[in-house]
């Protein structure tokens, strides 16, 4: 068994895509339309064929509330692995990313939290690199 889709709420499918894809850089594994939204996957470029991230309309009430509690609180709804974060932080800060947290050392990981543009909290996680 393994993990095959995992699922982020959004509250707009066209500006999360734009979030994702040319600001992160994911790119796009399925976008099929089904009626108001789409079934819309992402995938790392560097795994094709791994989990895919769908971009799921938070239309439920549960899913509004869910992602306005975390965010509230500060809670990333999702973590995502980068190579080194403090270069990635650089990276995304000039492309206009808005974090709530700068890289922090937590143990043997760095972490870095930053807003979607569409209601979540992301946090990005490295390890912690020799000599620092």
């Amino acid at each position: 068994m393994r993990i095959g889709v995992t699922s982020v709420f959004v509250d707009d499918q066209d500006r999360a895509l734009g979030f994702y894809v040319d600001v992160l850089g994911f790119q796009v594994k399925d976008r099929v339309p089904l009626g108001e939204f789409d079934w819309l996957t992402l995938v790392s470029p560097a795994d094709v064929e791994g989990t895919q991230l769908l971009l799921e309309p938070d239309q439920h009430p549960a899913a509004r509330a869910y992602k306005s509690a975390l965010s509230a609180d500060g809670i990333p709804v999702m973590s995502f692995a980068v190579d080194d974060v403090e270069n990635e932080y650089r990276r995304l800060q000039e492309r206009g990313v808005v974090f709530t947290q700068a890289p922090t050392v937590s143990g043997p990981v760095v972490t870095a939290v930053c807003d979607d543009t569409c209601g979540n909290l992301l946090q990005l996680v490295s390890p912690v690199r020799a000599g620092a």
